[in-house]
């Protein structure tokens, strides 16, 4: 038993620690799926890299779900949706700029944001539970990141790495649910005035609500309950679009309104220094 243990410690702690450096060193690494085994190792590595963060001193303040499009299911052969945590150091005011190289690889898609007013405890929830726990909803930009080179991922590799997330944004205009229809609810995300994607809210597990109450059910079993103050990215409702350094990306979602995040030019100083 022994062995097995020290095996499964020494391939769950590489991982971490190659996803570690990369974002430590902004240089992206191999993927981490030979070196674990199954899902529950790839849980195993973003819960050693959530250690290290908080001991770091960051602040968790939500989750993130990722993998609510079907036809990304099928291309990973998966039927189930994923997740990751939410830092506080990962939140962008609505229209900032996002540093150059703050994101790894970085891509964006736009989502429903629910931030919630109470916590969500029990075994198995119901709509009501999560409508009743749900102080508002806000559009929001996910720039989901990796830190495994040319995105070459597989499940395993996406759930270690804390499910491919990078920033977000969220629009400063909170919805209550009763006043939108989140599964109708038309999305088109711009990149400076030209579509880039469309999408609705049936497109995110036929509901955003669906994915919510996945999450929260998953989380409980986990022995990590969503809270009160929580913020979760429900998932995005279009097809997820490349980013460059000077692009700027406007979501609009019917009935939630819209919102702005803009991605610097590559530093001025790096760029000379490349050139030296």
């Amino acid at each position: 038993m022994s062995t097995v243990t020290t095996a499964l410690d020494i391939g769950v702690g590489a991982a971490a620690r190659l996803l570690l450096d990369a974002q430590a060193t902004g240089t992206p690494c191999s993927p981490v799926r030979e070196l674990i085994d199954g899902t529950d190792e790839a849980y195993a590595v973003q819960e050693c890299l959530t250690r290290s963060w908080l001991a770091a001193g960051r602040r968790p303040v939500g989750r993130k779900i990722g993998l609510t499009s079907q036809s990304v299911q099928r291309q990973l052969g998966v039927d189930s949706p994923d997740f990751g945590m939410l830092f506080a150091d990962m939140a962008v005011p609505d229209g900032a700029e996002i540093p150059a190289g703050a994101v790894l690889q970085p891509r964006a898609e736009a989502e429903v944001a629910l931030v919630l007013e109470r916590d969500l405890t029990h075994e198995r929830h119901t709509i009501a539970d999560l409508l009743r726990a749900t102080a508002f909803a806000l559009p929001a930009i996910e720039v989901v990141g990796s830190r495994i080179r040319d995105w070459d991922i597989l499940l395993t590799d996406t759930i270690a790495d804390n499910a491919s997330c990078g920033m977000y944004v969220l629009g400063n205009r909170p919805v209550q649910l009763a006043d939108v229809d989140l599964r109708l609810c038309g999305m088109v995300l711009e990149r400076r005035g030209q579509q880039v994607s469309t999408g609705t809210g049936a497109a995110c597990l036929g509901h955003p609500l669906n994915a919510a109450l996945w999450l929260a059910d998953t989380l409980v079993r986990c022995g990590h309950p969503l809270r009160a103050g929580d913020t979760v990215l429900t998932g995005a409702l279009g097809p997820m679009v490349p980013t460059a350094p000077g692009d700027v990306l406007e979501a609009r979602i019917e009935g939630l309104g819209d919102v702005r995040v803009a991605f610097a030019q590559e530093d001025a100083t790096r760029e000379e220094g490349r050139t030296a």
